[in-house]
């Protein structure tokens, strides 16, 4: 048997480990690192989603309810009293559904994104 093992396993000697049991993986080697247009994408998507909430919520205000709402002080409730049929109250529909689709597909995509 020779010095070094002496009947232990594993042997002591320090030619034997490579590196110390604490010794980190170079920054280069990280596996929990994502893409950096990945990053990007999640950054774009967030700021898109907060536009699209905000607008979300200046939008359905501006809907004619019962008594009226917000949409008078801008001229929705005018669309009633001369006698038209509700265009602006129609294309505002079209802009809500629109700028919603959008809210929905962001929250998807930034759903999806979580996963990577």
């Amino acid at each position: 048997m020779s010095r070094l093992s002496a009947g232990r396993w594993p042997p002591r000697d320090p030619l034997a480990y490579s590196c110390p049991r604490w010794h980190t993986p170079p920054h280069h080697a990280s596996t929990n690192r994502t893409l950096p247009l990945v990053d990007t994408l999640k950054i774009i998507l967030q700021v898109v989603l907060v536009i699209t909430s905000l607008a979300n919520v200046m939008l359905v205000l501006m809907h004619k309810g019962k008594g009226g709402g917000l949409s008078d002080m801008f001229g929705g409730g005018m669309s009633a009293t001369v006698g038209s049929s509700g265009v602006a109250e129609r294309n505002l529909n079209r802009i809500t559904v629109g700028f919603v689709l959008v809210w929905v597909l962001t929250i998807v995509a930034l759903g999806l994104l979580a996963t990577i």
